[in-house]
């Protein structure tokens, strides 16, 4: 690899996609996605090469996301109940989706251990790409098991009365 300018070249409209989807914000993703390309110029030395670029970036530019997540929630929020939701103002309204995230933690549970590596890899920030690698399934295929049961577990929450905060 030349460089982090070849690399920019190459990939920084579809880290900024990535990012895109990961904030629904261009503005936070046009930041992250600098905070992004600065910290792989300083990590460049330590590439090993045992990622392609592409996916090297990717990391980077999720653990961006979360780092920025983490500085931006109070202490008492996890990434779990930010999945879920995050709407809800008051100090009531966190305290149902706390609840949620809780009783929604409880209901993965309940799901083979593939679907609840599945989704806590999403929680985590994981592409789907990333998913597919290091469960050795198609990409494909975990979208649909996290989608179905992102699902599931929102039918269920609503049903037991979550629907204002989800």
């Amino acid at each position: 690899m030349d460089g982090v300018g070849e690399l920019y070249e190459l990939y920084h409209r579809d880290v900024y996609r990535y990012l895109l989807g990961l904030t629904r914000d261009a503005g936070l993703a046009e930041e992250l996605l600098s905070e992004t390309f600065c910290a792989a110029v300083t990590a460049l030395p330590r590439f090993r090469g045992e990622a392609d670029g592409k996916t090297w970036l990717f990391t980077i530019a999720r653990h961006k996301w979360l780092d920025w997540l983490r500085r931006k929630q109070p202490e008492d929020v996890s990434l779990t109940e930010l999945y879920i939701a995050d709407t809800a103002p008051g100090p009531e309204l966190r305290l149902l989706r706390k609840e949620a995230a809780g009783r929604a933690l409880e209901l993965l549970g309940r799901e083979e251990a593939r679907t609840q590596k599945i989704v806590k890899m999403r929680i985590e920030g994981h592409s789907f790409y990333e998913i597919g690698r290091a469960l050795n399934i198609r990409e494909g295929s975990a979208r649909v098991i996290d989608f179905r049961a992102r699902s599931k577990i929102r039918s269920i929450l609503e049903q037991e009365g979550y629907h204002d905060i989800l």
